[in-house]
C-alpha cells in the first residue's frame, strides 16, 4: 500500500470515529454565530477537538483549518505542505433538528491543492473517499457521475442561508433552472450535495457562498467522478476561502446560462 493510500484509510477510520460521536450525541446545547440561522452545537465543537487530535497523530507537520473555536482563517503557511481542512458537521442545522443528512468532511491540501477527500454520512454508513488522479469511491467501490443530460435529471442547490443577501439571486436562479431538469432538491449540507453529484443521484449542484471547509473534500470527490466544478463564472477553485459553487455531472456539459454570473 502506498504512503497515501495509507494516509486514506487512517483518515477514514478517524472519520467513522468522528461519526460515532455524532449518532452518540443527545440534545447538545446551541450557539449562534454571526449570520442568519448559523449555528454551532457542543457537538461540533467536541468532533472538531478530537478530528485535529487524531488526524494530527497521522501528520504532525500538517497545519489545520476549521470551522470552529477560531481555527477558520486560510493564512500564508498553509499555501505550502499539508494542511487539513474540516469540518466536523456540515448539516449542522439538520443535526440539531434531526433532518438527515449531517456530514463529516475532511480535506486534505498539499501545497494549497486538493490531495484527499473524505466525507462521511454516519447515518448510513456512507464513507466517500478520494486522492487526487486516483478516483473516486463509495464504500470501496468506484463511482462515476451521470451521463444522463440535465434534462432526465436531479439538480440540487444551497441558500447560502447565512447571506441574506443573496437569497433573491438564488432563488431567481432556482426558478429558471427548474424547468430545465426533473425537479430541484435541496439537502442543507454542501459536502453531501456534491457527492451525490459524484454518485450520480442527481448532476448539478449550485450554491453561491460556501466556506473552503463545506468544499475542500467533497470538490474533489466530485472531480474525480468526472465532475466539472468551478465557481459561478466558469472559473477553476482556489481551496482558500469562500466561493460560489457548480459542480456538474459528465452529462451536463456546459453550466446552464441562468447560473452564470457576470463580473
Amino acid at each position: 500500500m502506498s504512503e497515501e493510500s495509507l494516509i486514506l484509510e487512517k483518515i477514514c477510520e478517524v472519520a467513522q470515529k468522528a461519526g460515532r460521536i455524532m449518532l452518540e450525541a443527545s440534545d447538545p446545547k446551541v450557539k449562534e454565530k454571526s449570520g442568519h440561522a448559523n449555528f454551532c452545537t457542543q457537538t461540533d465543537e467536541k468532533i472538531q477537538e478530537f478530528l485535529i487530535q487524531m488526524l494530527g497523530s497521522i501528520l504532525p507537520q500538517a497545519a489545520f483549518l476549521g470551522e470552529e473555536e477560531g481555527q477558520d482563517e486560510f493564512t500564508d503557511r498553509m499555501k505550502s505542505g499539508y494542511v487539513f481542512i474540516i469540518d466536523p458537521i456540515d448539516g449542522t442545522s439538520n443535526f440539531i433538528y434531526g433532518y438527515r443528512p449531517s456530514v463529516i468532511s475532511i480535506g486534505l491540501l498539499l501545497d494549497g491543492k486538493p490531495h484527499i477527500g473524505v466525507v462521511y454520512n454516519p447515518f448510513d454508513d456512507e464513507m466517500y473517499r478520494a486522492i487526487a488522479g486516483k478516483g473516486a469511491y463509495l464504500n470501496g467501490e468506484r463511482i462515476e457521475s451521470s451521463d444522463r443530460p440535465l434534462s432526465d435529471s436531479l439538480a440540487v442547490f444551497g441558500t447560502a442561508p447565512y447571506y441574506t443577501e443573496l437569497q433573491d439571486m438564488t432563488f431567481d436562479m432556482a426558478r429558471k433552472l427548474l424547468p430545465e431538469c426533473v425537479d430541484l432538491r435541496r439537502s442543507g449540507t454542501a459536502a453531501w450535495d456534491m457527492c451525490c453529484v459524484a454518485t450520480g443521484r442527481c448532476s448539478l449542484y449550485f450554491e453561491l457562498r460556501i466556506q473552503v471547509w463545506d468544499y475542500a473534500a467533497a470538490a474533489l470527490i466530485a472531480t474525480e467522478a468526472g465532475c466539472t466544478v468551478t465557481d459561478s463564472y466558469g472559473k477553476s477553485l482556489s481551496y482558500d476561502g469562500p466561493t460560489s459553487v457548480i459542480c456538474r455531472a459528465r452529462g451536463v456539459k456546459i453550466i446552464p446560462e441562468c447560473l452564470l454570473q457576470k463580473r
